[in-house]
C-alpha cells in the first residue's frame, strides 16, 4: 500500500527541450480511472499499447505508446502511467492539462522518486544516486553513481549495521543475565568485535570519501611564497586570465577558485595568498584563508621561483623543508603534496632537478615548468589527472556526498567509546547505548532514520518529473 493513498500526481518527465519523444507520467491511486478516459480502455498491466491519447473534450491529442504498472510492481510503488507520445511542448502541455483535469497535481520536484523512497522501493542512497547519474558528466561518475543505484554502497552501510546489530545482541543479553553466573560475550571478544567493525567502518569511510571527490571534484590548492607564479599557474591551467598578475607582492589577498575537467577528472583549483610574515590586517586574513584551503585540500601543489636557489635537487630539498617547517606542514600534507619549480625560462642553463626529493621522509614529486611560457603545462596536467585517478581508482567506487562522511564519523565516535568501555563488564549499559547510536547514525545514510528537512533538501534539486 503506498502512503499516498489520496494524492496523485504527475509531470512532464522529459525536459521542456523540444524533442522526437515526450513523456507524461502519472502516478498514484486515481491513475487506473485517469488511464481508461486518456486512453478509452483499460490498460493491460506491463504492457505496451499502441494507441490515441484522448483530450478533456475526447478528441485526438495525439498517438503514441502507453505502458500502465499496477503498483506495488512500479517504480514508485503506485499504479503508474507512462504516455510516450511526440515531444512537441504544445502536445505534451495538453496531455498534461487532460491529466490535470482528471483529479491529479503538478508533481513537485523528485516527488516521484521520493515516493519510491517513502514506498519502500529504493534507500535514500540509491534515490541521491539516481540525482548523480542524471547530473553525471563524466564516465567515471555515471558508473560510480551506478553502482550506488544498484544497492552497492547500501550494502556496505547494511554489513557494518548487521555487525553492530549482533554485537549489541550480545551485550543486551550479558545485560540481562548479568545475575547469572552466565558469560554471554568476554570482554576479550567484544572489543575484538568492536575493533574488526570500526576497521571496516574506516575502509567505507575511505572509500565514501573517494565518492565525494569523483562526485564533486578533487580540491587541489596552489601556494608558495609571493611573487613566484602562483597566480600566473593558475591562469595557464585554467586557460583564462582568472587571476590578477603583477610583481608586487601580496596582490592576491583572498582564495580564489576555477573549476577544470582533466580528461574527465573534475578539478576545483584554488590559488591562495603568498605566505610571508606580514603586519598588513588584509594580507594576514589572505594568509588565514590560504591555511584554512590548505587544510580543506586533497591535492597541494607547492610553487617554489627557480630563481631563488641553485644547485639542483638538494638545494631544493633544503628550500622546501625549509618552507614547510615555517609555515608548519605536517606529515599529512606532505602526503598529498607536489612541488612545483616555475620560472625555468629565466634559467640559462638546465634546471638539474631530479623528477622527486624526499621531504621529512616522504618521497615528494617535482615538476618543472613555466607558467608564462606554459612550458610543462601538460606534464603537470597529466600529474594531476593520475593524482585523481589513485584517488578515486579507474571506475571510482560510488557517489557519495559530505552528509554520508559526517554520518560515518559519528558512528566512528560511538563505536570508540564503546570500545573504550568494553573492558569493564559493569559499563555494558553504557556500550550498549553507543551502538545504539552508531547504528542511529548508520541508518541517516540509507534514510532509515531520517528528518522531513533533510527529504526536502535531498528531492528539492530533482527536475520535476523525475
Amino acid at each position: 500500500m503506498s502512503v499516498f493513498d489520496d494524492d496523485t500526481i504527475c509531470a512532464i518527465a522529459t525536459g521542456s527541450a523540444r524533442g522526437g519523444i515526450g513523456v507524461v507520467r502519472v502516478s498514484g491511486p486515481e491513475t487506473l480511472s485517469i488511464s481508461k478516459q486518456i486512453l478509452g480502455f483499460d490498460p493491460k498491466p506491463r504492457y505496451a499499447h499502441s494507441c490515441n491519447f484522448l483530450g478533456v473534450d475526447g478528441v485526438v491529442v495525439d498517438s503514441g505508446i502507453a505502458i500502465f504498472f499496477q503498483g506495488p510492481n512500479s517504480f514508485t510503488g503506485e499504479d503508474t502511467l507512462e504516455l510516450q507520445g511526440h515531444g512537441g511542448l504544445y502536445i505534451l502541455n495538453e496531455i498534461l492539462e487532460t491529466v490535470l483535469s482528471l483529479n491529479s497535481r503538478l508533481a513537485r520536484p523528485g516527488e516521484f522518486t521520493e515516493r519510491s523512497f517513502l514506498n519502500g522501493k529504493i534507500d535514500l542512497l540509491q534515490a541521491e544516486a539516481i540525482a548523480d547519474l542524471i547530473d553525471a558528466g563524466t564516465k567515471q561518475l555515471a558508473r560510480s553513481a551506478t553502482r550506488t543505484l544498484q544497492g552497492d554502497f547500501s550494502g556496505r552501510i547494511k554489513t557494518l549495521q548487521d555487525q553492530l546489530t549482533h554485537t549489541r545482541v550480545n551485550v543486551e543479553a550479558a545485560i540481562d543475565f548479568s545475575d547469572e553466573e552466565i558469560t554471554i560475550i568476554s570482554s576479550t571478544k567484544l572489543t575484538r568485535d568492536l575493533k574488526n567493525t570500526l576497521e571496516d567502518l574506516d575502509r567505507v569511510f575511505e572509500e565514501t570519501k573517494q565518492g565525494i571527490i569523483l562526485r564533486e571534484g578533487q580540491q587541489a590548492v596552489i601556494i608558495g611564497k609571493p611573487n613566484v607564479g602562483k597566480s600566473s599557474l593558475l591562469n595557464t591551467l585554467a586557460g583564462e586570465e582568472s587571476a590578477i598578475v603583477t610583481n608586487i607582492p601580496g596582490t592576491t589577498r583572498d582564495v580564489l577558485k576555477v573549476e577544470m575537467l582533466v580528461d574527465g577528472v573534475p578539478i576545483h583549483l584554488s590559488d591562495t595568498a603568498g605566505l610571508r610574515l606580514t603586519s598588513d590586517p588584509v594580507e594576514q586574513e589572505g594568509i588565514n584563508r590560504a591555511r584554512q584551503t590548505i587544510e580543506n585540500a586533497d591535492h597541494i601543489l607547492l610553487v617554489i621561483d627557480a630563481g631563488s636557489f641553485s644547485g639542483g635537487s638538494e638545494k631544493l630539498a633544503l628550500l622546501v623543508n625549509d618552507f614547510v617547517n615555517e609555515f608548519s606542514l605536517t606529515s599529512e600534507h606532505l602526503k598529498n603534496l607536489t612541488v612545483i619549480v616555475n620560472k625555468i625560462d629565466l634559467l640559462t642553463t638546465g634546471s638539474g632537478i631530479d623528477s622527486s626529493i624526499e621531504i621529512s621522509g616522504e618521497k615528494t614529486r617535482v615538476i618543472s615548468l613555466s607558467a608564462k611560457m606554459k612550458t610543462g603545462i601538460d606534464k603537470l596536467r597529466h600529474h594531476l589527472k593520475s593524482v585523481g585517478q589513485n584517488v578515486i581508482g579507474e571506475t571510482g567506487n560510488y557517489s557519495a556526498r559530505i552528509r554520508h562522511t559526517e554520518a560515518l564519523e559519528e558512528a566512528r565516535t560511538h563505536i570508540i567509546e564503546a570500545k573504550t568501555k568494553a573492558s569493564d563488564q559493569l559499563h555494558l549499559e553504557l556500550v550498549a547505548e553507543d551502538l545504539r547510536l552508531a547504528q542511529k547514525a548508520l541508518g541517516i545514510i540509507t534514510g532509515e532514520l531520517t528528518s522531513d528537512d533533510l527529504l526536502g533538501e535531498i528531492f528539492s534539486n530533482f527536475c520535476v518529473g523525475k
